[in-house]
């Protein structure tokens, strides 16, 4: 973009960023921002579409006589979280703030937009989608559900996300399993409470609890390949004892990871047949809910390579790794990225201040910076892949 054109974008991106920082809502509930989006789209030319999947958002905008087509994500939902970062733009919502970037991603897909309505030089379709809902693993599904890619038919869909940690101007992508699935699992044991001075009369369910946590430990280091990755974290040990009462029930609750579905389904089916072994141990009863909530995000090779060339062209060479190692965290745009080829990519959110906390942190912001080089990787893939004649 010429030097001009992105000194005055990159300040309208900031405004617009701020903006929707302070005044952040939640999946499903994101009326105020769906509706600024659709009149900022409307505002630069495209054609919009409201209401997608609830709350989403789709404009788009038609080069030519191109019959290709590409997708472009952004989520716009914030979350249950208390901001503490102490910014100007700081959120006015009591209990709800940006935490995840999401009001940085719809910046700089605006930003792509507006430039590309002004500016673009290709010959196809863009279909930039606003979704809402990502943080509860819902909203991908509901705008499928409503028609998207049939309304608004795409070749392949793209999402950015921001990474703290990572360099400003470096981005990150690899072929193959990008983020993992997210399951959800609730361990119930019922056993024989008592007198904390005579246990040999009932079973403690905290010590079976105990030995099940111990057990799950074993699922990754002994029960997946090695080259296969996972994760199995309890999260919480609620029992039912008391000072001098043995518990007579306990409920595990958790948080499992896997790069691949049937990783995923290995997780399950031993921690069931752990669950039932330490119970059978014990003669007590257990029982287990498995809940896979996220599924994993797998890139399509060829999308991968169109936006490595893209990015490369944008950022320089040096900062674009397209063989990055894949993530443990989840990503609702997987189920995009199972009904059309797609790629999930990772951009540098700092290495310092704000923009380097954690993800979901209370104290996080989306680092301004950043803006300026999303918005012009996502105007080089457009114009790349939408190549003009």
């Amino acid at each position: 973009m010429p030097e001009a054109d992105t000194a005055h974008l990159s300040a309208e991106m900031t405004a617009w960023r701020h903006d929707f920082h302070a005044h952040p809502e939640l999946g499903f509930a994101e009326t105020r921002t769906a509706a600024r989006v659709a009149d900022l789209l409307e505002s630069f030319g495209l054609e919009v579409h409201r209401g997608i999947g609830q709350t989403g958002v789709v404009g788009v905008l038609q080069r030519g006589n191109g019959t290709r087509a590409v997708g472009l994500r952004a989520d716009m939902d914030a979350l249950p979280i208390r901001e503490t970062s102490g910014a100007a733009h700081a959120s006015v919502t009591g209990g709800v703030m940006h935490a995840c970037g999401h009001d940085g991603h719809m910046a700089m897909l605006l930003g792509a937009a507006k430039h590309l309505a002004a500016h673009g030089q290709f010959n196809g379709r863009v279909v930039f989608i606003f979704q809402p809902a990502e943080e509860h693993g819902e909203g991908a599904q509901a705008m499928i559900a409503d028609g998207l890619f049939e309304r608004f038919a795409v070749d392949q869909i793209f999402a950015i996300h921001n990474m703290p940690g990572l360099a400003v101007g470096q981005m990150e992508t690899r072929a193959g399993p990008m983020t993992a699935s997210e399951a959800l699992f609730e361990i119930g044991i019922r056993a024989r409470g008592g007198h904390a001075a005579l246990p040999h009369l009932g079973v403690d369910a905290i010590v079976v609890g105990a030995q099940v946590v111990g057990a799950l430990q074993t699922i990754v280091s002994r029960k997946l390949d090695p080259a296969q990755n996972g994760v199995v974290s309890v999260t919480e040990f609620i029992a039912d004892g008391g000072r001098n009462v043995l518990p007579g029930s306990a409920i595990l609750k958790g948080d499992a990871r896997a790069l691949s579905p049937e990783t995923n389904t290995t997780i399950e089916a031993r921690m069931r047949e752990l669950v039932a072994g330490t119970c059978a141990a014990h003669d007590v009863m257990g029982e287990v809910l498995y809940e896979t909530i996220f599924a994993p995000t797998i890139n399509d090779a060829e999308a991968v390579e169109a936006i490595a060339l893209a990015a490369t062209a944008a950022l320089g060479a040096t900062n674009v790794d397209a063989t990055c190692f894949p993530k443990l965290f989840s990503e609702d745009f997987a189920h995009m990225a199972m009904a059309r080829p797609g790629c999930f990519l990772l951009m540098g959110n700092g290495t310092e201040g704000a923009g380097a906390r954690p993800l979901h942190a209370s104290d996080y912001d989306f680092n301004d910076a950043g803006l300026v080089p999303g918005a012009d990787v996502w105007v080089h893939l457009v114009q790349d892949v939408l190549r003009a004649a």
